[in-house]
């Protein structure tokens, strides 16, 4: 049973990350709210309809809100209290109904009864600080972060939140060594980022800054498009949206790459990758040439509506040395 829970759950999330993948590109953490909301909702109709108890004609009913679904969860794990899973996803839960110290008091719960699952202390431990007026990490908190890390030393949300909770401490140099191995683990978005909080904290220290950073190598089959515009329409449509595409020449009208950035943003220089393909079976990489164009769009919408400005298409053979020039409105 715990194997099917767990491969269900996973089956989730991977279809909720596939259906909302434009989001995620644009509104990441939206898009995360939009999956954890999604998966517990899910979490909670399984246990409540998806178990022989649910033949039961009294339980055949289904919950009306979210806080009758955790009622019944919660009469559920009275009944049988030792269910990991069941207190993760009632943790999960509260969390989404902003009750944190329920969250948290759950969350203890279940690393009682699996002291040893990494994902469950970062959980547990994240919680804890949620529950805090001063959103700091206690004592117990930290603790539960440093067990995760010591079964899976390379977890790289017990990372983050154990620097977070060095630094409320005061311990500078601590947080920004548990925060540098993460430079080479996780995306170069996810560094970028990451990059400047670990400056701050070696600053707060004393210590002298990171080496200089090397430029990160281009992803394979990369397409560079230099993006200009006339700055009337920035000044006559500053909330419209810009979409820069690539697709097969005389091809479907589907694209093989495209991103989606805010015209305020524009002019600016855009990298098209495979992580721009919406099709997992066509790539940028594998084509021998694109046609790419920009579409400025009023209403943000992907699909071409009418009054959509697009730039004139240039034709380009991959792979390509230089970046693409593309202009919207006059120069």
């Amino acid at each position: 049973m715990a194997v099917f829970v767990a491969l269900a759950a996973l089956l989730v999330l991977a279809t909720f990350a596939w259906v909302l993948h434009p989001l995620w590109r644009q509104r990441p953490l939206p898009a995360l709210a939009a999956i954890a909301a999604l998966a517990i909702a899910t979490g909670l109709l399984y246990r409540l309809v998806g178990t022989p108890a649910a033949l039961d004609p009294a339980q055949r009913e289904m919950p009306k809100t979210m806080d009758e679904a955790i009622t019944r969860l919660e009469a559920e794990l009275q009944r049988d209290p030792n269910q990991v899973d069941g207190l993760r996803l009632l943790a999960r839960a509260y969390l989404q109904q902003e009750q944190p110290a329920k969250a948290r008091d759950t969350y203890a719960r279940a690393v009682k009864l699996a002291p040893d699952d990494a994902d469950l202390l970062t959980e547990a431990a994240e919680a804890s600080a949620l529950a805090d007026a001063d959103r700091r990490f206690d004592d117990g908190a930290v603790a539960m972060l440093r067990n995760a890390l010591r079964v899976q030393p390379m977890h790289q949300r017990a990372r983050w939140f154990l620097g977070v909770a060095l630094r409320q401490r005061g311990e500078h140099a601590q947080a920004a060594s548990t925060w540098e191995p993460l430079l080479a683990s996780v995306d170069p978005k996810a560094a970028a980022a990451l990059r400047p909080q670990i400056e701050a904290a070696r600053k707060d220290a004393g210590l002298p800054p990171l080496p200089a950073q090397a430029p990160a190598p281009a992803p394979a089959g990369a397409l560079s498009v230099s993006l200009k515009i006339d700055p009337s329409l920035s000044a006559r449509m500053p909330n419209a949206s810009v979409f820069i595409i690539a697709r097969v020449p005389g091809g479907p009208p589907m694209p093989v790459a495209a991103e989606k950035h805010a015209l305020r943003d524009v002019p600016a220089t855009i990298t098209l990758d495979d992580s721009d393909s919406p099709m997992p079976t066509q790539k940028l990489s594998a084509l021998k040439e694109v046609e790419v164009f920009a579409r400025l769009s009023a209403s943000g919408d992907a699909t071409r509506q009418q009054g959509d400005l697009e730039s004139k298409p240039v034709r380009v053979a991959l792979p390509a040395s230089q970046a693409v020039e593309l202009v919207l409105g006059q120069p």
